[in-house]
């Protein structure tokens, strides 16, 4: 019979938060694939588990991933965690997955904590909409292509940074989307010294910037940062609108594929007039 691949959620910082399930399946385990098996070690030390390791991290992802799929068809269940969290969420398990699912191999989950999730929770900003980027790319070209992206984003804006970036990703955050942006910086989830630092990106770059502000990051960085204001989009669609003629803007649906009754409707509530404005404004391009 072929075993499974479970993908384990541990504690984000506090041990206490895991769960009755994930000692259970990690007790029951036949192999333990961790990010770094050095902290995985201790993680069940703690709990009094001894089960073989093997490492599965972002240099191994997919020739380990072929590994640890094979031994799930030979009837092991392996059980994979990452350092703290969810794994397969900012994490090589999203690779293992994908081949599992190529390869048939079984895959199920023990769920548990993710530091986007409960910082968000925790944030004080909306929850309803978000859009989870994790850390932004290293390479020049395509962070600044993503900062633009991120620019029109309106949902609320999930971020990690380690300490050492986060003064310069907050000073790219507050150039490209604006330093009046609000933000909450969350830090040290179910820890000690857990906190939510609620402001501006302007004021924030000001805070950490200032003399001996540096002394004050400390951890690892959840930046939960509100999206571009509905208002703000409309005002700018409704400038848009205005450069175009009605002709213009009913060609410019036209041209994404629409009939043109559904283009003069869309036109119309673009520009807050009706579909017979449209119509008749359209009558006197075509004589």
């Amino acid at each position: 019979m072929a075993g499974k691949i479970w993908l384990v959620a541990t504690p984000i910082g506090n041990l206490g938060d895991m769960s009755a399930r994930a000692l259970e399946v990690l007790n029951g385990a036949d192999l333990i694939a961790a990010e770094d098996t050095r902290n995985t070690v201790k993680l069940l030390t703690h709990f009094g588990i001894r089960k073989p390791l093997t490492s599965y991290h972002e240099y191994n992802k997919i020739d380990k991933a072929y590994e640890l799929t094979r031994l799930a068809a030979e009837g092991k269940n392996i059980a994979v965690v990452t350092d703290a969290g969810m794994p397969a969420v900012s994490d090589p398990g999203e690779a293992l997955v994908r081949i599992a699912y190529e390869t048939g191999t079984e895959v199920t989950i023990v769920p548990g904590a993710c530091a986007c999730v409960s910082a968000l929770a925790i944030s004080g900003l909306p929850t309803r909409r978000f859009a989870f980027e994790a850390f932004l790319p290293a390479d020049k070209k395509e962070r600044a292509e993503v900062l633009e992206e991120l620019k029109r984003e309106t949902r609320t804006i999930i971020l990690y940074e380690a300490p050492h970036r986060l003064l310069k990703t907050l000073k790219e955050l507050a150039e490209t989307l604006g330093g009046d942006r609000h933000i909450s910086l969350v830090r040290e989830l179910t820890k000690i010294h857990e906190e939510v630092y609620r402001t501006t990106l302007g004021e924030a770059v000001l805070r950490y910037g200032a003399p001996g502000g540096q002394d004050l990051i400390r951890g690892e960085y959840v930046l939960v940062l509100e999206g571009r204001s509905a208002d703000e989009v409309k005002a700018e669609k409704e400038a848009g609108w205005a450069d175009m003629s009605p002709a213009e803007h009913v060609a410019y649906y036209e041209a994404q594929g629409m009939d043109r009754k559904e283009a003069m409707r869309a036109a119309a509530k673009d520009r807050g007039v009706s579909r017979r404005d449209i119509y008749n404004a359209l009558l006197g391009t075509d004589r």
